[in-house]
């Protein structure tokens, strides 16, 4: 039988693994009881999982902005956060 081709992952569940891998990283790096040589293969791997976790986030956000004006993405603003000065929440 042929073997399907693999499926990318979804932005979403990338993001979630990612995250979930970077969170036990950092954990263990906190624990302190790692060499020197394994602490900077840990913080190289740390980098990555963030860039990834970052890149995951950004097709999200233009997911939103296409699906709330497909004519013109660039025109949507960024959410407000409850919290940044100047939001009276």
């Amino acid at each position: 039988m042929p073997r399907k081709p693999p499926t990318e992952a979804s932005p979403v569940a990338d993001f979630e693994q990612s995250l979930d891998a970077l969170e036990q990283l950092v954990d263990k790096m906190e624990h302190g009881e790692m060499s020197l040589e394994d602490s900077l293969a840990a913080y190289e791997r740390g980098v990555g999982l963030y860039r990834r976790c970052q890149t995951a986030l950004e097709q999200a956000e233009l997911r939103v902005r296409l699906l709330s004006d497909p004519q013109d993405p660039a025109s949507g603003e960024p959410f407000a956060s409850p919290t940044a000065p100047g939001n009276d929440a």
